[in-house]
């Protein structure tokens, strides 16, 4: 009984589920370079497992008073992780075109060096509205790339384009709220 309860003490903790992220990016690189059905059928599973993971770290840190400096850094980390590389491995496979994952994530990076001077200039960095639309669209996005292949009659790629471009509108949108709104700690 012992051993059980400290397991789940220490798998229910926001930065054993932001390691999991971390952890399951290699896994889903493995099974999407097998182009089969089942094996994307598996990466999409396991995309959506891994971004579930990013709320519940995020509200058991809160809920829990389990904020650590270490999840501050390795959390966004992770996200940016899961999200480039599945992108990444999208394009290789000709799921999606290559210039929407360059500005998806190239916006990353930008916006993450910004926060960097925002932090550095003691300013608030926490996501707005458009930043939590444009992840759910990109999540939204992916896991039907990911799948790929109709299945039971339904065109999970051209669902999955669809989301895609509403990802990138928020991406965009998102990105330039960003660099408006930080103006006058940039000149």
């Amino acid at each position: 009984m012992r051993w059980s309860n400290k397991i789940k003490e220490v798998v229910l903790t926001p930065n054993f589920l932001t390691i999991s992220r971390i952890v399951a990016v290699p896994v889903i690189m493995a099974l999407l370079m097998s182009e089969s059905r089942l094996f994307t059928f598996m990466a999409a599973v396991l995309f959506s497992l891994a971004s579930i993971t990013d709320y519940f770290d995020g509200y058991l840190a809160r809920t829990r008073g389990l904020e650590t400096t270490l999840g501050k850094i390795i959390d966004p980390m992770a996200d940016k992780l899961l999200v480039s590389s599945t992108l990444v491995m999208l394009v290789s496979l000709g799921f999606m075109p290559g210039w929407i994952a360059c500005i998806i994530i190239g916006r990353e990076l930008a916006v993450t060096g910004l926060r960097c001077v925002l932090v550095e200039n003691g300013q608030d960095v926490a996501a707005s509205w458009l930043g939590k639309y444009k992840v759910g669209f990109q999540i939204a996005a992916i896991i039907p790339l990911t799948l790929h292949y109709a299945y039971l009659g339904i065109n999970f790629n051209a669902i999955g384009i669809f989301f895609l471009y509403g990802a990138l509108l928020f991406t965009i949108w998102s990105g330039l709220d960003y660099f408006i709104k930080a103006r006058k700690f940039l000149f």
